[in-house]
């Protein structure tokens, strides 16, 4: 049975990881026949929303303890994520990729990237094993690699552009799609970037998983 790592930034769209995303990948693996091993970084959010208001809270919430919400618990610090034990790695969106994972949502193209996701997902390239990137999470990818990447995160012009000084070519994508960098084994699709309810979400988080798992055969 294939693992696929799941990376996880925390539990809501507003500071962590997209709830939707993240449970539709989880099933859609599940449903392929594979297995989903989750991680998230043992560190604090960036910031904590209240998520019926919009509002920032005056708290502190660590990724790992409210990543583990979505994962019932089975979830393990990221810093222990070991490629070779895995045969894919997804990353779902969510403002956590953009505030816990990495800082591209203060900072843009002069972002920095999770040190341990940047390893973990480097180490898996290196290997030849596929990466699967959703939502806003396709962003840290000029980061992670460096190299010229085939990627999407739907049709947001001003966000496609700073992918594009930051290296990556932008396709522009339906929700339902994906686009794939076969080359380099990248798979990417828009899911809330452009959905405006969980069935047009899972159309292409359920087509990224599908051909991740193909690309690791």
């Amino acid at each position: 049975m294939k693992k696929i790592g799941v990376v996880l930034s925390g539990c809501g769209v507003y500071d962590g990881t997209e709830i939707h995303e993240a449970v539709i990948a989880l099933l859609a693996i599940a449903r392929n026949g594979a297995q989903a091993v989750c991680f998230a970084p043992d560190k604090n959010q960036t910031d904590v929303i209240n998520h019926l208001t919009g509002e920032a809270m005056a708290e502190s919430r660590n990724v790992l303890i409210e990543a583990a919400r979505i994962a019932r618990g089975d979830v393990q610090p990221l810093a222990q994520a070991q490629a070779a034990e895995l045969d894919a790695l997804i990353v779902p969106g969510g403002f956590g990729a953009a505030k816990n994972l990495s800082s591209f949502a203060a900072q843009g193209a002069a972002c920095q990237v999770d040190h341990d996701l940047q390893a973990l997902a480097q180490e898996m390239h290196r290997a030849g094993k596929p990466l699967g990137f959703i939502c806003i999470a396709p962003a840290m990818l000029p980061k992670i690699l460096a190299i010229p990447l085939r990627l999407t995160i739907g049709t947001d012009i001003d966000t496609a552009e700073v992918l594009e000084e930051m290296g990556a070519e932008h396709v522009p994508c339906p929700v339902d799609d994906i686009v794939v960098d076969e080359e380099n084994k990248v798979v990417t699709t828009p899911a809330y970037m452009l959905a405006e309810n969980i069935a047009e979400a899972a159309a292409g988080i359920e087509k990224l998983v599908t051909r991740v798992l193909v690309l690791a055969e």
